[in-house]
């Protein structure tokens, strides 16, 4: 499994993806990016129908590579945070998923259910091992910015989300609000 930094040549495929996403009830993994406006931040929306257009998916693509940096826009609290976006080596600009590395969880929704780590596989391309892949080769990312544990969590009821954790070295602390909590020793 490759894991590519966002490029609009994943423009089509990405698409096709959060159809996938929507139709299958699971919006929250769909990649389009909705915070609205809080406080002093003005708000950072896509939609789906305007991302049809190749300029506002270059802008979609250009915000998932610049939440990496400290100072980009983001609601008040949120951490930056390194995208990836998961390509199968025999398709290489076919979008299959995403995966986030959170800098930092000290907002009191990532420390308690949110995590370090958020990851999602389109519905067709589940079970071929993407997201245990890509797991596997953020731990060592995570080490190189200084981050010695991640923690990762998912839905009480998400056993193939929990067996890739688990594959990775996820170490269960226990439960909270519905979501199962692990930590992973990167190394660091």
């Amino acid at each position: 499994m490759l894991l590519a930094t966002p490029h609009v040549r994943f423009h089509r495929s990405f698409l096709a993806a959060a159809d996938e996403f929507r139709a299958a009830g699971q919006e929250v993994h769909d990649g389009i990016v909705n915070w609205p406006a809080e406080r002093d931040f003005p708000g950072v929306v896509f939609t789906r129908e305007g991302l049809e257009e190749p300029a506002e998916f270059a802008r979609l693509v250009a915000n998932r590579v610049g939440d990496a940096e400290d100072g980009g826009p983001r609601p008040p609290g949120w951490t930056s945070a390194s995208h990836w976006w998961m390509a199968d080596p025999d398709q290489p600009d076919e979008f299959v998923g995403s995966i986030s590395l959170r800098h930092s969880i000290v907002h009191p929704m990532l420390a308690s259910v949110g995590g370090h780590v958020g990851y999602g596989v389109r519905p067709s391309a589940r079970r071929r091992g993407f997201a245990s892949d890509a797991l596997r080769q953020v731990v060592p990312l995570a080490a190189a910015r200084g981050i010695p544990r991640l923690l990762v969590t998912c839905d009480l009821d998400n056993v193939a989300s929990a067996r890739t954790i688990e594959a990775n070295g996820g170490e269960l602390e226990g439960e909270l609000r519905g979501k199962r909590r692990y930590w992973i020793t990167t190394g660091a």
